[in-house]
């Protein structure tokens, strides 16, 4: 009998922390197939598996913790890693090699990670362990913060840095009047500079929080109840508040270490070398508990990333060394956009500042240039779109002079600086080093068409996400960026460019904008629809007829729009009339009862509460159209980038649930939004209470109604991949309700790409939905009155499209089947009905369809019209 080979030991490798950074470290570990031959254990002092901490804020606008979690479904079960949450390293025996945790578990390891992060550091302040005193770190400590202030009606953040803003956000989205202070003499002080600083307060302070710099924490007042009551300044002034919340930095988590002997930097950090390796060269530590070669703590987590990546390969037997990484940042604090990367300061000997500054905005831009022209760095706030293409050209001379690079899209920055401009060693991704190169590579032997597959695929932009803009200008393998190859501006530039110079003629911009070899020539079908579209959604500012068969506009119209129908699969059009909420009355359904009859057509009623018409011939749309004007019908737009349907309910009329009248809400924003010509189609619902039987949270722009009024929701439909609506905002009046809704539909217009449906654009636009709910409810960019101006414009210019085109003999002239039968229909074709086949594989069903009227053209034996 044979002895059975007894098992190689496995050397085992013991992670102590399980944040974002030592995930990122379990990550590598699997990618080099390390975790197939070593047993990982992993000790978690929080109660959960790693989450992002870089958004955590987003936890106060809906987001749930589980959301936020960095841990892929099954990921440890796959690789047979040992997680223990809840359950933190306490000793360190490097002679025995050996770690207990608090359970009293103790682990053997082989090599021993430490990644313990750091803690959030508090000033020596008397009172500081008062209760409604907390730091601002853990997502234990969001909850803590968020139960108590259900009980506070002001709070006072110490510290005016990154984590001190978002505390200062979370503390106003929580309904409390804020207060913050800070030592430095400007917010955000290590990121930005004096006049970043100054645009930076004077947003803040619009906001209605009020800010003090220059001034600390001395000592928090209690009451007799031993709770939070005031805060003393280090200039006597007393700030009286409920709660306090510490976000004054942060230190290395080195305790353990230092337990055990392990080297430390004299001011904290485990002093590792270029492979992260401390002075135990069994011992590892990694991200912000570490001490780099090059003596920084680094706080971020691209460098932290880095570090992993750098320890995982040394283990693996590829020997790595960190040598730094990017430091640059982008946030949204409080609903600003603050970016820093590079030489932000100006340290570097002999260099040069180009500022652009707009204090009525709150926009400051500064680059920081060589002699020579080479961008060293820069500081961005209150506008930070160009952060995407100004990181990665740091350390090159860009295409165009620096100062044409901070000023506002369409009056300075030149079409032709896109994302073609970076080299393709350019890094996009700082957080995990991928290149314009391997984006590029991902979309040509990929086949990634998707910034999602490019996500997967190269794990760019799954970081911080401030690059997730750029990777989807890179998406067109061919580097031509833009529109087409017309016009290297995206949509949103064409935009703007129309809007801000008043131009109302597609020939005008494109002889002025286009590409250069696209200039004096006639476009292609991307652009032209693209502008018609663009022209229509500003006719009224600009001066123009928003009618889309207007001179020009009806040469750049597409098959539907330049029939007023949708053509169907088999070359015969729809007729869809409009019927807002889904009511209407017995005459009207007869009217369309008896037109279906008459022309023979298949009649649907649909999922948006309208009944369309199918099988109708091009000819036969007018005389269709005639009878439904007269009627009381007008275009239901089913052919157009434009608002199909508002759907909803009965509401409180009828139903017993209902708890606000949503058929006459439904039928106000059908009619107030009908030929709002927009990137692409836009739907909506009403619900009348919280069943939801309107289905709101589908589409582009729902509303469900409360006790108190109305829940708007945005961004909801389908496609791809569908996705619920998120909640903009509550409780609104009709009043508020409606004045949300125009914001959001202008901005949207104005910012999204073509053919580009609102989810889409919600989960590309920077900052997401933060980013939009501080625009259209915050009026973070002072938008809000040209946004509502544009509306009221289309409101009052809006006319129906048929009707229009009924009145004008010159323009039924292009409703004809062929082009040499003007008149009546050619009387040697005839259009018959398609065959109904009942495919076999369905026994049980019996039922036999209506048929539509088919544009299928044959020889009429008899010589008589069909």
């Amino acid at each position: 009998m044979q002895t059975p080979a007894t098992p190689e030991p496995r050397d085992t490798i013991v992670l102590v922390g399980h944040g974002m950074v030592g995930q990122r470290f379990l990550e590598s570990l699997a990618e080099r197939k390390v975790t197939e031959t070593a047993r990982v254990v992993v000790l978690c002092e929080e109660p959960r598996p790693a989450y992002d901490r870089v958004h955590l804020s987003s936890y106060f606008d809906g987001t749930s913790p589980e959301e936020l979690s960095m841990v892929e479904d099954g990921f440890m079960e796959r690789h047979g890693i040992e997680l223990y949450v809840g359950d933190p390293a306490t000793a360190l025996d490097r002679a025995a090699r050996t770690v207990t945790a608090r359970s009293g578990r103790t682990f053997r390891y082989d090599t021993l990670v430490l990644a313990t992060g750091s803690y959030a550091f508090v000033p020596p302040c008397p009172g500081s362990g008062a209760a409604g005193a907390f730091v601002y770190r853990t997502i234990e400590d969001l909850l803590a913060i968020e139960e108590y202030a259900k009980d506070a009606a002001t709070g006072l953040v110490v510290g005016g840095g990154l984590l001190g803003l978002e505390a200062a956000g979370a503390l106003k989205g929580l309904g409390l009047a804020t207060h913050i202070v800070e030592f430095a003499p400007r917010l955000m002080a290590v990121q930005v500079d004096e006049g970043g600083g100054h645009a930076l307060r004077r947003t803040v302070a619009g906001m209605g929080l009020e800010v003090r710099t220059g001034v600390g924490g001395q000592e928090i007042r209690t009451g007799g109840d031993g709770a939070v009551r005031a805060m003393v300044l280090t200039d006597g002034t007393e700030v009286p508040t409920d709660l306090v919340v510490f976000a004054a930095g942060v230190r290395p988590r080195d305790e353990l270490a230092r337990a055990a002997g392990l080297a430390v930097g004299e001011r904290g950090g485990v002093v590792v070398d270029g492979a992260c390796r401390t002075s135990d060269p069994r011992v590892f530590a990694i991200g912000e508990c570490a001490q780099a070669a090059d003596g920084r703590v680094y706080g971020l987590v691209a460098p932290g990333y880095e570090m992993a990546k750098a320890a995982a390969e040394t283990i693996a037997g590829a020997e790595r060394s960190f040598t730094g990484a990017d430091t640059s940042t982008k946030l949204k604090l409080l609903g600003v956009d603050v970016a820093s990367f590079g030489d932000a300061h100006g340290a570097a000997a002999g260099c040069l500042d180009v500022v652009y500054s707009d204090s009525r905005a709150g926009v400051y831009k500064k680059l920081v240039v060589s002699p020579a022209g080479e961008l060293l760095g820069g500081v961005l706030v209150g506008d930070a779109d160009s952060y995407g293409m100004l990181r990665p050209l740091t350390g090159t001379v860009p295409p165009v002079p620096p100062e044409q690079l901070v000023l506002p899209a369409g009056l300075g920055a030149p079409a032709a600086l896109g994302a073609d401009a970076l080299p393709a060693g350019a890094v996009v991704c700082s957080c995990h080093n991928v290149t314009k190169g391997a984006i590029l590579d991902a979309v040509a032997e990929h086949g990634c068409a998707t910034v999602p597959e490019v996500k997967k695929c190269t794990k760019a932009g799954t970081g911080c996400g401030s690059c997730v803009k750029l990777l989807g200008q890179l998406l067109p393998a061919s580097g031509e960026g833009g529109l087409c190859g017309c016009f290297s501006q995206t949509r949103a530039e064409l935009y703007e460019i129309v809007r801000v110079r008043g131009i109302t003629e597609y020939a005008t911009l494109l002889d002025t904008h286009g590409r250069e070899a696209a200039r004096g020539g006639e476009g292609c079908e991307i652009c032209k629809p693209t502008v018609a579209s663009i022209l229509a959604s500003l006719a009224p500012t600009i001066g123009v007829d928003g009618y889309v068969l207007a001179g020009e506009q009806a040469a750049l119209q597409d098959t539907n729009d330049h029939f007023l129908a949708n053509m169907q699969r088999n070359g015969s059009y729809s007729i869809v009339p409009r019927i807002p909420g889904g009511e209407i009355t017995p005459e009207k359904l007869i009217v369309i009862g008896e037109v279906a009859r008459d022309y023979g057509l298949y009649t649907k009623i649909t999922g948006g509460q309208r009944i369309d018409l199918f099988g109708a011939r091009v000819d036969q749309l007018p005389g269709i159209w005639a009878r439904l004007v007269d009627a009381g019908f007008e275009s239901g737009h089913a052919y157009g980038k434009s608002l199909r349907t508002v759907k909803s309910c009965v509401g409180s009329t009828w139903c017993r649930y209902g708890v606000q009248d949503s058929v006459r809400m439904a039928i106000d924003l059908e009619l107030r939004y009908r030929g709002l010509r927009s990137p692409h189609k836009l739907k909506s619902a009403v619900s009348g209470c919280a069943r939801e039987c309107a289905e709101a949270r589908g589409k582009d722009f729902g509303v469900i109604a409360t006790a108190n009024g109305w829940n708007l929701y945005v961004g909801g439909n389908g496609g791809a991949e569908p996705r619920h609506a998120d909640l903009l905002a509550q409780d609104l009046s009709d009043a508020e309700l409606v004045r949300l809704i125009d914001r959001f539909l202008m901005f949207y217009i104005r910012t999204a790409d073509r053919l580009e449906r609102t989810s889409t654009w919600l989960e590309r636009i920077e900052g997401g939905l933060d980013h939009v709910r501080d625009v259209v409810v915050h009026d973070k960019l002072a938008l809000c009155d040209e946004l509502e101006a544009l509306m009221r414009a289309h409101v009052a210019g809006y006319r129906d499209e048929w009707a229009e085109t009924l009145n004008d003999p010159e323009r039924l002239g292009r409703f004809v089947s062929f082009v040499n039968a003007p008149g009546t229909p050619d009387p040697s074709v005839r259009f018959v009905p398609e065959r109904d086949q009942m495919k076999p594989d369905l026994p049980l069903l019996s039922i036999t369809p209506l048929t539509s009227a088919a544009a299928v053209a044959e020889p009429s034996l008899e010589g008589t019209p069909a």
